[in-house]
């Protein structure tokens, strides 16, 4: 079961299309409550899950590669919400994985991906990256069980240590969203899945190279999107895109480190609106 939000524009009738946004790790779709309305104002249908092991969705112990991720979400909009018309997906870390899956597998429905704040496994970038200090957690949460009994009721800790470390904006989560956040966390199956999405980087990587031997670039319009205090440029996202895609676009968002949707909201609407709109 994915538990998902669903925004439409005040008139559904002029509605110019549809936006998912996916989350990234350790968040839930709360990360987009300061740009769900702004996007839906502009006259999108926004549909805002909980990706399988997180939030309010079902948290099965398998099932986390981002092909299948993708496919919980391409069923949930098609099917259960019923939108044939290709849609604009957006994704923001572990979330910017799943999009791509999500482009690359169903490139006929999607309009449009825009995704970042994520070493794409299988990209150079990503090799360069998951093994150094500052992503210490990607080697530490493909440990089996381990994390998991480690930080359990120290939700609040750990989940608080990324917050820190990674944002530019201190005030962009609260003590109250830290609540929101360690309260999902430590619902049972929650850290685990969180880590099973970590788990499954080296399959990801694996598929990621083999879908663009098989199928080759994908024809999917892509942007990379960035905060400009975070660890990636222009360079590097470029990098870790070009290899995957015909149409690469870059963008920076001033002011943001990892937590754009949250550090800066109004930026990030304006970046993700610039891109849905440009064709």
């Amino acid at each position: 079961m994915i538990h998902y939000i669903s925004c439409p524009p005040s008139d559904p009738a002029k509605s110019k299309g549809t936006i998912l946004l996916i989350h990234g790790f350790p968040q839930t779709s709360y990360q987009f409550r300061r740009v769900i309305t702004p996007i839906s104002d502009a006259g999108y249908h926004v549909v805002v899950p909980d990706y399988r092991g997180a939030g309010e969705s079902s948290k099965p112990w398998t099932g986390y590669t981002k092909d299948i991720m993708a496919r919980d979400l391409y069923r949930l909009v098609t099917d259960h919400l019923s939108i044939k018309d290709p849609i604009h997906v957006v994704g923001h870390d572990i979330g910017g994985m799943v999009a791509h899956a999500y482009a690359v597998l169903f490139p006929d429905s999607t309009a449009s991906v825009c995704w970042g704040e994520c070493p794409l496994p299988g990209s150079q970038p990503y090799h360069e990256v998951k093994s150094t200090m500052p992503f210490f957690h990607f080697t530490f949460h493909c440990v089996p069980d381990l994390p998991e009994l480690l930080v359990q009721g120290k939700e609040r800790i750990y989940l608080k240590h990324f917050y820190d470390r990674h944002g530019q904006n201190p005030s962009a989560i609260s003590t109250h969203d830290l609540d929101v956040y360690a309260t999902a966390y430590a619902m049972p199956g929650s850290m685990r899945g969180g880590m099973n999405t970590y788990r499954a980087f080296e399959a990801d990587g694996e598929m990621n190279n083999k879908w663009v031997k098989e199928k080759g670039k994908c024809k999917v319009r892509c942007l990379n999107l960035w905060g400009a205090q975070s660890f990636s440029d222009e360079k590097t996202a470029m990098t870790m895109a070009e290899p995957y895609y015909e149409e690469v676009g870059f963008e920076m968002v001033t002011g943001a480190g990892h937590w754009i949707a949250e550090e800066r909201p109004a930026e990030f609407v304006e970046k993700v609106l610039k891109w849905v709109e440009s064709k």
